[in-house]
């Protein structure tokens, strides 16, 4: 009874610390595609009055990745209640060039600057409207909650590796009697530990197939579907492929190494 304690103490523990990184991952894929959304939807407008191409673009800055002149007929309708028909065609050579300009990945504040500044320094163009102002604002948000989830998951891994560590010891003490027998005998200290490694390891594939039924099993029942949704984001809570190895790969390096502190630690009676 007390070994199955042991077990699901253990089970538990690891469990934890599985759950909280699969959270941390599916945060930070999501923060990843919301920011590509955002990248598609911001743009920092240019006025100028010659045509610019993509190629000029790029060589003021690599960071530019696409641009887009903007159609002036929305002024020019604008202007047409007010002219004759015939001055129409002569405003639409005067009114100057507007382009629409798109990044590559979503920028930072300071490259937003970066970019205002080298597209201001050139002579041709009159002026750049960045929208600095809320794209600082979105950014930091989600740098803020980025350092939420990792300082939260920081935290909850140190508790919990405490807590393995402590059910680890609990275990040797249960053990050790027969591990000094064993050492008399002249056993290694790999047969010595057997028995915990061997727990180690069990308890760590136990574990990760446990979150990943409750990743599925989250996924199937549409838990937290709506609320990515509403952003406008579709992603698995769980991807097997990429995940899963992840997961136990953690599992397994962490409940060896602590197994391994614990027999290091261990102090044979003469």
């Amino acid at each position: 009874m007390r070994s199955f304690k042991n077990h699901l103490s253990l089970i538990i523990a690891l469990f934890t610390i599985l759950l909280t990184l699969q959270i941390f991952i599916n945060v930070d894929r999501t923060i990843d595609i919301y920011e590509k959304n955002l990248n598609e939807n911001y743009s920092i407008i240019v006025i100028s009055d010659i045509n610019i191409s993509v190629n000029t673009f790029r060589k003021i800055d690599p960071m530019i990745s696409n641009s887009e002149e903007i159609s002036p007929k929305q002024v020019i309708q604008k202007m047409q209640k007010e002219i004759k028909s015939k001055s129409i065609n002569l405003h639409k050579i005067k009114l100057p060039k507007f382009y629409r300009i798109h990044l590559d990945h979503f920028p930072t504040p300071d490259e937003v600057d970066t970019v205002t500044l080298e597209l201001q320094r050139e002579g041709f163009i009159k002026r750049v409207e960045s929208f600095s102002h809320n794209h600082t604002t979105v950014y930091r948000l989600l740098l803020l909650f980025k350092w939420v989830v990792m300082i939260f998951a920081v935290a909850i891994f140190t508790v919990t590796t405490l807590l393995i560590l402590r059910e680890m010891r609990l275990w040797q003490l249960q053990h050790h009697e027969r591990m000094n027998i064993m050492a008399l005998f002249g056993a290694p200290v790999w047969l010595r530990s057997a028995v915990l490694f061997r727990l180690a390891i069990v308890d760590a594939l136990i574990a990760t197939v446990l979150v990943f039924g409750a990743f599925i099993a989250a996924e199937h029942y549409g838990i937290s579907k709506e609320a990515l949704q509403m952003i406008g984001i579709q992603i698995p809570l769980f991807n097997p492929t990429h995940d899963m190895p992840i997961l136990f790969g953690v599992a397994m390096s962490l409940s060896i190494v602590l197994a391994s502190l614990i027999v290091m630690g261990h102090k044979e009676e003469v």
